[in-house]
Protein backbone atom coordinates (compact mmCIF):
# COMPACT_ATOMS: atom_id res chain seq x y z
CA UNK A 1 0.00 0.00 0.00
CA UNK A 2 1.47 3.53 -0.76
CA UNK A 3 0.36 6.53 1.31
CA UNK A 4 -1.10 9.28 -1.34
CA UNK A 5 -1.81 13.20 -0.25
CA UNK A 6 -5.15 14.71 -1.75
CA UNK A 7 -6.79 17.59 -1.38
CA UNK A 8 -9.79 17.48 0.13
CA UNK A 9 -13.07 20.07 0.15
CA UNK A 10 -12.81 23.12 2.81
CA UNK A 11 -16.30 23.00 4.93
CA UNK A 12 -18.49 25.50 3.59
CA UNK A 13 -20.39 26.24 6.77
CA UNK A 14 -19.17 26.16 10.71
CA UNK A 15 -22.71 24.19 11.86
CA UNK A 16 -25.81 23.73 10.22
CA UNK A 17 -28.03 26.24 9.66
CA UNK A 18 -30.88 26.65 11.87
CA UNK A 19 -34.93 26.53 10.58
CA UNK A 20 -34.99 30.46 10.35
CA UNK A 21 -31.68 31.07 8.68
CA UNK A 22 -32.71 28.70 6.25
CA UNK A 23 -36.27 30.20 5.64
CA UNK A 24 -34.57 33.62 5.71
CA UNK A 25 -31.95 32.54 3.22
CA UNK A 26 -34.29 30.61 0.45
CA UNK A 27 -36.33 33.36 0.22
CA UNK A 28 -32.86 35.50 -1.12
CA UNK A 29 -32.52 32.33 -3.24
CA UNK A 30 -35.32 32.21 -4.80
CA UNK A 31 -35.40 35.75 -5.25
CA UNK A 32 -31.81 35.77 -7.32
CA UNK A 33 -32.98 32.42 -9.28
CA UNK A 34 -34.60 34.42 -11.49
CA UNK A 35 -32.57 35.82 -14.82
CA UNK A 36 -34.11 38.77 -14.96
CA UNK A 37 -33.60 39.72 -10.78
CA UNK A 38 -30.31 38.19 -10.88
CA UNK A 39 -29.17 40.86 -13.30
CA UNK A 40 -30.86 44.07 -11.90
CA UNK A 41 -28.90 43.06 -9.16
CA UNK A 42 -25.75 43.00 -10.98
CA UNK A 43 -26.55 46.01 -12.45
CA UNK A 44 -27.39 47.97 -9.23
CA UNK A 45 -24.20 46.33 -7.68
CA UNK A 46 -21.69 47.49 -10.16
CA UNK A 47 -23.10 51.04 -11.08
CA UNK A 48 -21.02 53.98 -10.76
CA UNK A 49 -21.60 55.35 -7.56
CA UNK A 50 -23.00 52.39 -6.07
CA UNK A 51 -26.64 53.01 -7.02
CA UNK A 52 -28.40 52.66 -9.74
CA UNK A 53 -31.83 55.07 -10.93
CA UNK A 54 -34.60 52.76 -12.34
CA UNK A 55 -34.25 54.89 -15.35
CA UNK A 56 -30.89 53.12 -15.64
CA UNK A 57 -31.88 49.81 -15.58
CA UNK A 58 -35.05 49.54 -17.47
CA UNK A 59 -33.45 49.68 -20.74
CA UNK A 60 -31.52 46.75 -20.69
CA UNK A 61 -34.75 44.63 -20.59
CA UNK A 62 -37.05 43.82 -23.10
CA UNK A 63 -39.59 43.78 -20.18
CA UNK A 64 -42.39 46.75 -19.60
CA UNK A 65 -42.18 48.92 -16.81
CA UNK A 66 -44.20 47.62 -14.36
CA UNK A 67 -42.52 43.73 -15.03
CA UNK A 68 -39.45 45.56 -14.04
CA UNK A 69 -40.65 47.23 -10.89
CA UNK A 70 -42.17 43.53 -10.00
CA UNK A 71 -38.91 41.93 -10.12
CA UNK A 72 -37.42 45.03 -8.20
CA UNK A 73 -40.03 44.58 -5.62
CA UNK A 74 -38.88 41.28 -4.98
CA UNK A 75 -35.31 41.78 -4.71
CA UNK A 76 -36.15 44.35 -2.04
CA UNK A 77 -39.09 42.56 -0.48
CA UNK A 78 -35.94 39.87 0.00
CA UNK A 79 -33.96 42.65 2.07
CA UNK A 80 -31.03 42.32 -0.98
CA UNK A 81 -31.69 45.99 -2.32
CA UNK A 82 -33.13 48.76 -1.19
CA UNK A 83 -34.68 52.10 -2.61
CA UNK A 84 -34.69 55.75 -2.09
CA UNK A 85 -37.39 58.18 -4.23
CA UNK A 86 -35.77 61.27 -5.77
CA UNK A 87 -38.29 63.17 -7.76
CA UNK A 88 -40.13 60.86 -9.66
CA UNK A 89 -37.60 58.46 -9.70
CA UNK A 90 -36.06 55.69 -7.39
CA UNK A 91 -32.44 55.20 -7.00
CA UNK A 92 -31.60 51.44 -5.72
CA UNK A 93 -28.33 49.88 -3.76
CA UNK A 94 -27.34 46.91 -2.97
CA UNK A 95 -27.48 46.04 1.19
CA UNK A 96 -24.16 44.54 1.37
CA UNK A 97 -24.52 42.50 4.68
CA UNK A 98 -27.83 40.67 3.09
CA UNK A 99 -25.70 40.12 -0.72
CA UNK A 100 -22.66 39.06 1.69
CA UNK A 101 -24.70 36.93 3.81
CA UNK A 102 -25.84 34.93 0.84
CA UNK A 103 -22.35 34.48 -0.95
CA UNK A 104 -21.17 33.14 2.50
CA UNK A 105 -23.12 30.30 1.80
CA UNK A 106 -20.65 29.46 -0.80
CA UNK A 107 -17.28 30.55 0.16
CA UNK A 108 -14.86 27.91 2.22
CA UNK A 109 -14.04 28.67 5.45
CA UNK A 110 -10.52 27.94 5.31
CA UNK A 111 -8.24 26.45 2.54
CA UNK A 112 -8.64 22.85 1.68
CA UNK A 113 -6.79 20.76 4.14
CA UNK A 114 -4.58 17.82 2.78
CA UNK A 115 -5.32 14.61 3.65
CA UNK A 116 -3.62 10.83 3.56
CA UNK A 117 -5.34 8.10 1.78
CA UNK A 118 -4.46 4.34 1.40
CA UNK A 119 -4.32 3.15 -2.01
CA UNK A 120 -3.06 -0.25 -3.34
CA UNK A 121 -1.01 0.25 -6.66
CA UNK A 122 -0.76 -2.56 -8.75
CA UNK A 123 2.35 -2.46 -10.88
CA UNK A 124 1.37 -2.37 -14.64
Amino acid sequence: MTAVTIQCCAPIAREPLSETDAADLAVMLKAVADPVRLRLLSMIGSHAGGEACVCDLTDAFDLTAPTISHHLKVLRTAGLIDGERRGTWVYYRIIPEAVNRLGALFAPLTEPAPRSVELELTPA
